[in-house]
C-alpha cells in the first residue's frame, strides 16, 4: 500500500523534430548566456538523428513498463510524465494532476544520482512547478536509486553482453555526465558513480580492470571539471597497448542523445581512430526490473 494517489514520472526532455532543436537547447542553457552559435554547434549532434532525441520515446516506453508493473502487482495508481525541458513540461503535467484531483503523487525522475544536476534540481523543478499551479497536489520525489538491484542488475547483464563481443583482455569504462568541480554535492555524486562502477564490475567480470571517466563536458575550457573524459582516456589506454575497451554508462538510465552521440559517435570514432575495439553496453532503458523500481520505492516509503 502506499499514501500516494499517483506516480509523476520527471525526466530532461528532449526535441522530437528539426525545429525543436535550438529552442530545446535554449531552455536547457537559459541564464548561462551561452552564444547562438556554440547552441547551434551543439545541434549538430541532434540533426545527424534527424533533429529528434531518443529521451522522450524512451521515457514513453518507461511509463509504459512502469504501467504493466503497476497492473502486473494491482497497484491501481495513474503514471503521469513530465519534463523539465520540453513538451510534456512539468508544470503542465502538474496542471493536469491537479484538475484530475491528484492530491499527493510520488516522483520517480530518471536520474539515478545524488547531486546538483542529478536530484537537487529535479527537487527545484518540483517546487517551482508547484508554484506555478494553484491547488497542486503535493509531491514527494522517491530516493536515488543507484545502489538498487532494479537499476545496477541490467548493467550488469548489459557489461557482460559488451565483453563477450570483444576479444579477450578489453578494459571497462563506466561513463557518466561531467560536472563542474565546484558543482554543490559533487563529492557524494562521485562516490556513488565509484560504487556502482564497483558493484556491476566485481559482479559482472571478477578481476577485469575498470576506469570511471566522464563525458558530454560543456562550458568553457578555463572551468575546471571532472576527469578523464572518455576521448582523452582512450588515447592513454591506446599508448598502453590497451586493445578493446567496454563502455559501460552508468551514469544513464536510457539511451538519449549524450548516450547516442557521445559514445556511440564521438567515442567510438576516437577508439576506432586508435585502433581498440570498441563496444557499448546497453542502459536499462525499459527493463523490467528498472521499472519495478518506482513500485519497490514506494512500498519502502510506506
Amino acid at each position: 500500500m502506499t499514501s500516494h494517489d499517483a506516480l509523476l514520472l520527471l525526466s530532461f526532455g528532449g526535441p522530437e523534430g528539426p525545429e525543436d532543436v535550438i529552442p530545446f537547447l535554449e531552455n536547457v542553457t537559459r541564464g548561462r548566456n551561452i552564444p547562438r552559435e556554440r547552441l547551434e554547434k551543439v545541434g549538430e549532434h541532434y540533426h545527424l538523428f534527424g533533429g529528434v532525441s531518443p529521451i522522450n520515446r524512451l521515457c514513453r516506453e518507461l511509463k509504459a513498463a512502469i504501467e504493466a508493473d503497476f497492473a502486473a502487482h494491482g497497484v491501481d495508481l495513474p503514471v503521469y510524465w513530465g519534463n523539465r525541458n520540453w513538451t510534456p513540461y512539468l508544470a503542465d503535467t502538474v496542471r493536469q494532476m491537479r484538475d484530475d484531483g491528484i492530491r499527493r503523487a510520488a516522483a520517480f525522475v530518471t536520474s539515478a544520482y545524488s547531486g546538483y544536476s542529478t536530484n537537487d534540481q529535479y527537487l527545484q523543478d518540483i517546487a517551482r512547478a508547484r508554484e506555478e499551479v494553484p491547488g497542486a497536489p503535493e509531491i514527494d520525489k522517491l530516493p536515488v536509486y543507484c545502489d538498487r538491484p532494479g537499476f545496477l542488475d541490467p548493467f550488469v547483464d548489459a557489461t557482460r553482453d559488451a565483453l563477450g563481443r570483444l576479444p579477450g583482455g578489453a578494459r571497462l569504462l563506466f561513463t557518466a555526465h561531467s560536472v563542474p568541480l565546484a558543482q554543490p554535492n559533487r563529492e557524494l555524486y562521485v562516490a556513488e558513480l565509484e560504487e556502482a562502477a564497483r558493484t556491476v564490475a566485481d559482479r559482472a567480470a571478477p578481476g577485469t580492470p575498470w576506469d570511471l571517466v566522464y563525458q558530454s563536458r560543456s562550458g568553457p575550457p578555463s572551468q575546471p571539471w571532472l576527469e578523464p573524459q572518455i576521448t582523452d582516456h582512450l588515447e592513454k589506454l591506446a599508448g598502453e597497448g590497451v586493445r578493446a575497451a567496454a563502455a559501460v554508462p552508468i551514469g544513464f538510465v536510457s539511451d538519449h542523445m549524450e548516450v547516442k552521440y557521445d559514445l556511440d559517435v564521438e567515442a567510438a570514432g576516437r577508439a576506432a581512430d586508435l585502433g581498440i575495439a570498441f563496444v557499448r553496453a546497453a542502459t536499462p532503458g525499459g527493463d523490467p526490473r528498472f521499472a519495478a523500481l518506482p513500485r519497490l520505492l514506494m512500498e519502502e516509503g510506506n
